[in-house]
């Protein structure tokens, strides 16, 4: 697959997940774009994809989000970010291609697991946001793939719907900020890469369009059940690899 339509593919992911398909079609954007690319390159350029989709998806759910639980979750995060950057300049492309096989099966798993998690007695305690929001930083630094920590621990909150997209959008907003220049600075993309895929911004708000009608009549079992597939064979495609 080239490396053209392999952009035009994520960048329409993009927009795909932020006009309601979920989080879990997003383990498959790194994946992706590492057919065509070293890991830390695809980790990096899937980064201005996932923020202007972010900016699409704010102003739909502006002031909606519990600001308590990002500002309980921010800090940590940030030292998980740290962390994960850390890991990201200094491993090897195929120990990475690894490490990102096993984040994507870990997102499958952690699908497959959701519906038990919302069902559990639980009692909130504050250490449990820190650790989400190392986690959600720690994953969306070394591999983009920091969903599955906050949305396990938002799914306990029972929060409504709007409140838990809306949480989710402005955490990893505010994430993916901080993300951009550590990445500059660190060398894992040059700002020349990132100019390099501007041209496909415009295709995000198509997939955000696309999505938000896909969503009216797909039956929803049937494309979990297909992003379960794809999830595991990137993962383990990866692992192998």
């Amino acid at each position: 697959m080239s490396l053209t339509l392999v952009i035009i593919l994520a960048a329409l992911m993009v927009g795909l997940i932020k006009g309601g398909l979920g989080p879990v079609p997003g383990a498959l954007l790194v994946p992706l774009l590492s057919t065509t690319m070293r890991v830390s390159e695809a980790i990096a350029l899937t980064l201005p994809l996932l923020i202007v989709g972010d900016l699409f998806a704010l102003p739909v759910y502006w002031r909606q989000w519990d600001g308590r639980m990002v500002r309980l979750m921010l800090p940590a995060a940030v030292g998980g970010i740290v962390m994960g950057l850390a890991l990201l300049a200094t491993l090897p492309d195929d120990t990475l291609r690894r490490v990102l096989g096993g984040f994507t099966l870990l997102a499958a798993g952690y699908k497959l697991a959701s519906d038990s998690i919302a069902t559990l007695s639980y009692k909130p305690r504050d250490w449990h946001g820190w650790l989400a929001g190392w986690g959600s930083g720690f994953g969306s630094a070394l591999a983009n793939a920091g969903a599955p920590p906050i949305t396990a621990y938002l799914l306990l909150q029972k929060l409504t719907p709007t409140v838990f997209i809306a949480t989710t959008v402005l955490f990893f907003f505010i994430v993916n900020l901080i993300k951009l220049p550590a990445f500059l600075a660190t060398n894992v993309v040059s700002t020349g890469q990132l100019l390099s895929i501007v041209w496909a911004l415009p295709l995000i708000p198509i997939g955000v369009w696309a999505g938000r009608r896909v969503v009216l009549w797909l039956n929803p079992r049937l494309f979990e059940r297909l992003m379960l597939v794809l999830l595991v064979w990137a993962g383990v495609t990866l692992l192998l690899s």
